[in-house]
């Protein structure tokens, strides 16, 4: 007898057992085993999380976690294919080792994303190289840099030697991604021509300064390093010593990275083409339709996003019609666009000064704001907000405004970036929601609150579904206007405007990628349609080239938010409390929108019950 056939007859006998049991102590087994296996799920969740982490230093370091801070993540082709057998090991042992059955309902929603999840990576392991490692948005020259500067904290010796070690580093991670370019560019996914001028700039800047050359400013990572050292309690030998190998680091780490990478730019500069869509990609059309499917979490072909572009720009203008018409203006909707981009009343002063009031005033902003909140929200995070603007080094290529969650440990506090490059593209009548959105009630209520919650894995409290994500950013700045913010009608067509350029986004993302459009044509049809600047216009154009798909998640993810909200204030009706409404939405971190649907329908169904 095979100890196979033994264990199925020691199953069937205890089977056998359960059944003759009565149904009090049934259903107590029952429990037990429901806790049993909803246990032993959770703490492989946790065992993977933990394993994912140890494996990449930098996610530690947006974490609070010093562990590895010495060191870079691997981004080779070997630490690409081990991931995927690891995946593949995962989603068999999740199939053929837990008891989907004996789940509880929490469990069992972390079973169904972790399983979606890895199916997911599986599944787009054979688009891996369907990206731009370096691209004016987010590339590695940019990001690289700022991570040191943002996330890298230096509260001891230790932290500053780990900082050096990142410094000389920084060759072998450069290595990698000249590996990763040259793989991609053999692979037919090439940068486009415009994106070369942008990144090379980007990486000079990194390299310009002292030590650098013999000019009298200290380059960006100098600055910052030494900066950070001077603030330690240490002796002045000390810190100068500290300072004098964060020199050689960057001489001898940073700038033969730089260097390489670019040579290596410039190289494939002179090959580079001015095709900008997927389209142009080896199966292109299968991977932007992937893509779309990943990013709305949604089944939406990019024909229809399209058409519901077009469709949310023409309700949009028909309410900016009566906005100019109830603050007078004489003219066409176009007129009155170029009003705004014009008149210097809606415009800071570009000079430091109108930088320092921006800022003060986005501060305020998020103040105000702040002593409402609890008319929305049950659970508020306890992680701090700041307002910044964002680096010199990175300003120009930079998008307009952004959100960095903070540390988990309270460590580094959330962030809403400003960018002060071009104040004509910072308009004050967009100010209210561009703050509502990257900051309170936007991402830092969402992705703080997330972080903070127990009742979940990690690896739901930091993941992220760009349409959920996104859609609530988007939703944060409608919902202040039923608060009686947007007093100021041009403050309201600023929200109107912001809005207006995320309904674009589906029309010139899905034009571009499935269409053909050009840059020059998708930036046309932003100046044509949107009060924005033309360097608002082109920037964006420029981001959907380089992040296929990504824009077209706030609209989609705003209107399922929306939808979700009336279909609960109609069957609700008196019972309907907004502030339960957002406790569902955000109690559970991140999630696909069909499974927010899902919880949404099953919370109005529970609250018609009590």
């Amino acid at each position: 007898m095979t100890n196979l056939n033994l264990k199925n007859i020691l199953i069937f006998g205890v089977s056998i057992l359960l059944i003759a049991c009565s149904n009090n102590e049934k259903n107590e087994i029952s429990d037990k085993v429901i806790t049993f296996e909803s246990q032993k799920a959770n703490d492989f969740f946790e065992t993977q999380y933990q394993e994912d982490l140890n494996s990449k230093p930098e996610d530690q370091t947006y974490l609070g976690i010093k562990k590895d801070a010495d060191k870079w993540n691997d981004y080779s082709d070997v630490f690409a294919a081990k991931e995927l057998k690891h995946c593949k090991q995962s989603l068999q042992w999740l199939k053929d080792s837990i008891n989907t059955d004996a789940l509880d309902s929490a469990t069992k929603l972390s079973y169904d994303l972790y399983k979606s999840k890895l199916e997911n990576q599986i599944s787009d392991y054979k688009y891996r190289l369907y990206n731009y490692p370096v691209n004016q948005m987010h590339g590695m020259q940019a990001e690289v840099p700022a991570f040191l500067i943002n996330m890298h904290q230096i509260t001891d010796v230790k932290d500053a030697e780990n900082y050096i070690a990142r410094l000389n580093g920084m060759k072998p991670l450069f290595d990698q991604l000249v590996i990763n370019l040259k793989n991609r560019q053999d692979a037919g996914i090439m940068i486009p021509k415009f994106v070369f001028f942008k990144v090379i700039e980007d990486s000079r800047n990194v390299i310009t300064g002292a030590p650098f050359d013999k000019s009298n400013r200290n380059s960006t990572l100098l600055e910052d390093f030494s900066s950070k050292v001077i603030a330690l309690d240490i002796s002045d030998d000390e810190k100068k010593n500290l300072i004098n190998k964060g020199i050689d680091g960057l001489l001898n780490g940073v700038f033969p990275a730089y260097t390489h990478l670019i040579k290596t730019l410039e190289e494939q500069e002179k090959v580079a083409t001015n095709e900008d869509g997927t389209w142009k990609f080896p199966n292109g059309e299968a991977y932007f339709k992937n893509a779309l499917k990943r990013t709305t979490t949604t089944n939406l072909t990019s024909d229809e996003i399209h058409q519901l572009g077009l469709s949310e720009v023409t309700r949009i203008h028909d309410e900016m019609r009566i906005i100019k018409k109830s603050v007078g203006f004489e003219g066409d909707l176009q007129s009155f666009f170029k009003f705004m981009k014009v008149d210097s009343q809606f415009y800071f002063e570009d000079s430091n000064e109108g930088r320092a009031e921006y800022m003060q005033e986005a501060t305020m902003i998020i103040d105000s704001m702040q002593t409402r909140l609890d008319e929305l929200f049950i659970t508020k995070p306890k992680a701090a907000l700041k307002v910044k603007a964002v680096e010199g080094f990175r300003e120009k290529s930079a998008g307009k405004a952004f959100y960095q969650d903070p540390a988990p440990d309270g460590s580094r506090p959330g962030t809403y970036y400003a960018n002060m490059y071009d104040m004509a593209s910072m308009p004050s009548y967009q100010m209210e929601a561009l703050a509502y959105h990257e900051g309170i009630p936007g991402h830092h209520m969402q992705l703080s609150i997330a972080q903070e919650l127990t009742s979940i894995p990690k690896f739901r409290k930091f993941g992220s579904y760009t349409a959920y994500i996104e859609g609530w950013g988007l939703y944060s700045e409608f919902v202040p206007k039923e608060m009686g913010f947007y007093s100021d009608p041009y403050s309201d067509f600023g929200r109107l405007a912001m809005e207006l350029w995320r309904a674009c986004r589906l029309v010139v993302d899905t034009g571009i990628h499935t269409k053909k459009w050009t840059r020059e044509e998708g930036i046309k049809y932003y100046t044509d349609n949107t009060p924005n600047a033309e360097l608002d216009a082109i920037k964006m154009v420029e981001r959907h080239i380089v992040m296929p798909s990504q824009a077209t998640a706030y609209k989609i993810g705003m209107l399922k938010i929306l939808e979700l909200r009336e279909m609960a204030k109609e069957r609700l009706g008196d019972k309907f409390d907004i502030r339960k409404f957002h406790e569902v939405i955000l109690s559970n971190g991140a999630l696909p929108l069909n499974v927010l649907e899902n919880i949404v329908n099953k919370w109005v169904t529970t609250e018609l019950e009590e």
